[in-house]
């Protein structure tokens, strides 16, 4: 990351996010070529979402994608298109692989976790919140 907030419109901000993604049925398809094709994919895609990937893995099943994101970002949006795009590419350029697994054209299962992240605890921002001086 090469600036500690963003700049956009009117506003700054240090959004983050951690996403959870996991194949269809829970099979366990990802090789590490795969995750390595998949980070590749994935910056390039969050770019173009005006995004910015902080750290990604995955293991056999699942990924784990942490993310910067502006206030604009549609993050239902957003996380439909990263599981469609990446679908399409991966099942395209792994499909040898993949057709031991899938006899669709299924990769993601249609959940997904997400959760906000940030520099602080939650704790840590309401006792800050807390000690503001009030007026009388």
């Amino acid at each position: 990351m090469t600036e500690k907030y963003l700049s956009r419109a009117r506003g700054l901000s240090d959004l983050k996010a951690h996403l959870v993604l996991v194949t269809k049925y829970r099979k366990k398809v990802f090789t590490d070529e795969m995750l390595v094709r998949l980070a590749d994919i994935l910056k390039e895609l969050l770019s173009k979402w005006d995004c910015e990937v902080i750290e990604f893995n995955g293991e056999t099943d699942h990924i784990h994608l942490l993310f910067r994101y502006t206030p604009q970002t549609d993050l239902p949006k957003f996380i439909n298109n990263l599981k469609s795009v990446t679908s399409r590419y991966l099942r395209k350029e792994f499909a040898e692989h993949l057709s031991q697994y899938y006899w669709k054209d299924v990769f993601w299962s249609g959940s997904y976790f997400i959760a906000s992240c940030g520099g602080v605890t939650v704790e840590t921002l309401k006792k800050y919140v807390e000690s503001q001086s009030r007026p009388e």
